[in-house]
């Protein structure tokens, strides 16, 4: 069994050498481990440093493209090169490479697709209070989308199946945590989580830049993730929101109508009545176009997964 580290990076020349120096090269239950290296259009040196201390493999951009991008190219550069378990882990050494054999235990057993590591956010004191109180609040949420169990739903140090690498397609540009998470469901993956270790802050975050911009840009994605996978029951219940405030108007009026004021009074409940049921009318029908849309989308992703298949199976394959 071919275990491949992926590393997204961008300008970590830095810190990458003590990340490197870090991670496992045995782990029970694995023949052979490589590390790649994603420089996602890095200007310090970041490809060098990497093939300096003992990276396998090294891609790298042209561009800085974010980390959605370098995280989805990695996985089909590992899923090229042979990988039957693929882990990603942060450059900055956030998380201790030694516990990469217990985030790929559940998936050499066979017992999970994918692995998530669950630091222990209250005992991190690089964690802000007004931080830690979202992350859980954010995990929460990502459970009752998924349903999951996840407990640190944005930790980025995880184990992937070979079969969940060719079929999870990230379309976000922001992350790919939260959307992997939320399309597990709908894909048939077992999500696992095991409790990990953390090292000291070496750096900030450079994902965002302040904890505003993270809590907008993580309520887009999940948004976004779920609307994509579950457009019928987000806006059917948008429509029926809609909707039930135009009906209740609708019977303000005919109350007036008959009992008190006839024809002449309260047209503005009519008026504004007919316009609630209209546009949530509007939106249900909308929500049942993108279903049928969605349900075209898992056909081709099936077709993608089965490309994949092909291509990633086929013997003598070369990595471009």
């Amino acid at each position: 069994m071919k275990l491949i580290i992926q590393i997204p990076c961008f300008n970590e020349a830095e810190t990458l050498p003590e990340t490197l120096a870090d991670l496992p090269r045995e782990i029970d239950g694995i023949d052979r481990v490589e590390v790649l290296i994603v420089d996602d259009g890095s200007t310090d040196g970041t490809a060098d440093v990497a093939r300096e201390h003992g990276a396998d493999h090294v891609v790298r951009f042209g561009q800085n493209k974010g980390l959605a991008a370098a995280f989805s190219r990695g996985l089909d550069v590992c899923l090229a090169l042979g990988a039957d378990v693929v882990v990603g882990t942060d450059a900055d050494n956030q998380y201790v490479g030694a516990d990469i054999a217990e985030l790929v235990a559940p998936i050499v057993e066979g017992e999970a697709d994918m692995v998530i590591g669950a630091r222990p956010i209250r005992e991190m004191a690089d964690f802000s209070f007004v931080k830690k109180r979202l992350q859980r609040l954010g995990s929460f949420v990502v459970r009752m989308l998924s349903g999951t169990r996840v407990p640190d739903a944005t930790s980025g140090f995880r184990a992937y199946s070979r079969e969940a690498a060719m079929k999870l397609v990230v379309l976000g540009e922001f992350t790919y945590t939260l959307e992997t998470i939320i399309q597990s469901q709908y894909k048939g993956l077992t999500v696992a989580s095991v409790p990990i270790r953390v090292n000291p802050l070496t750096r900030k975050s450079r994902l965002f830049k302040s904890i505003p911009e993270y809590l907008r840009r993580s309520l887009n994605t999940m948004f976004r993730a779920y609307l994509l996978f579950r457009p019928l029951r987000v806006m059917g219940a948008a429509g029926v929101l809609l909707t039930l405030p135009g009906l209740a108007l609708f019977a303000r009026w005919l109350y007036f109508y008959f009992s008190v004021e006839g024809a002449t009074g309260h047209v503005q409940s009519l008026i504004f009545g007919a316009i609630f049921v209209f546009v949530g009318f509007q939106v249900i029908v909308i929500g049942l176009l993108a279903d049928l849309i969605a349900a075209n989308r898992r056909f081709l992703e099936d077709v993608l997964y089965r490309v994949k298949k092909v291509e990633y199976d086929t013997p003598d394959r070369v990595v471009k």
